[in-house]
């Protein structure tokens, strides 16, 4: 445990330290929460639309902020990989359980940060636009939405193991145009139906846009958010099992 945490302290220096970071972590979900916000007021209540209402705004902004985890973690990993840095530990007493929560638990911190931050920036936006949010919402989203931090972060760690620095970006880049859009975060999945809709349903990104929208409306049923909760919950867990294997077996590769 203590090998564990002397590691995810170097990477979360390393995370804070790089401003991009910042940028795309904290500041662009920001933007685009504040974005959207203004095109939903140019839009008349008479068309009906609350896709970009802060309600359900905010919910998938905090969402979608969690997709560049991803990225930041497999950018990570791919960087210490391509270097001399992690085959050195690699003759250390750490094991790679040691290195998967190493680099995740830092991530796990950066997204608790940056809800916080969404969710209070969503606070400001409902006070100007006279829509009331719930505190027991906002706190429920904070807490639901840990296992998609955990479910990106373990992608990224897949990605930074199997690809170099250079295609690892490019690889979450796509996964976030995707995740996006199958997972809801800018137009309704389930109303437009069809091939995107039943994709979307075999992908974990539209159930955990699910879980927090329905945590911040307080709209808690089983089908609504225990259902989309227990799926996220699931895929965090197989994904993280899965990259410590992998990473485990690129570990030995790498040391014969």
């Amino acid at each position: 445990m203590r090998r564990t945490m002397v590691f995810a302290k170097r990477n979360l220096i390393e995370v804070f330290r790089d401003p991009l970071s910042w940028i795309f972590c904290i500041a662009f979900p920001i933007v685009m929460l504040i974005i959207m916000s203004i095109v939903n007021s140019t839009i008349p209540k008479e068309a009906g639309n609350t896709m970009f209402r802060i309600d359900n705004l905010a919910g998938g902004i905090a969402v979608f902020g969690q997709m560049f985890i991803m990225l930041f973690t497999a950018i990570a990993v791919a960087k210490d990989r391509s270097g001399a840095f992690l085959t050195r530990l690699y003759s250390s007493p750490m094991k790679s359980s040691d290195f998967v929560w190493g680099y995740i638990l830092p991530m796990l911190l950066t997204a608790v940060i940056q809800v916080c931050i969404s969710l209070t920036a969503s606070v400001v936006i409902s006070l100007i636009s006279d829509y009331s949010l719930s505190i027991a919402g906002l706190l429920l989203t904070a807490a639901a939405v840990i296992p998609s931090a955990l479910m990106f972060s373990a992608i990224g760690f897949l990605f930074g193991t199997f690809f170099n620095e250079k295609a690892a970006p490019g690889i979450c880049s796509i996964i976030i145009s995707l995740g996006s859009m199958l997972g809801g975060i800018w137009f309704d999945v389930e109303g437009v139906g069809g091939i995107m809709l039943k994709i979307g349903r075999c992908m974990p990104f539209l159930y955990a846009t699910r879980v927090a929208r329905s945590a911040i409306s307080l709209d808690l049923g089983v089908k609504e958010f225990l259902i989309p909760l227990g799926v996220v919950v699931i895929a965090a867990a197989v994904l993280t099992v899965l990259a410590s294997i992998v990473f485990k077996s690129r570990m030995h590769a790498d040391q014969r």
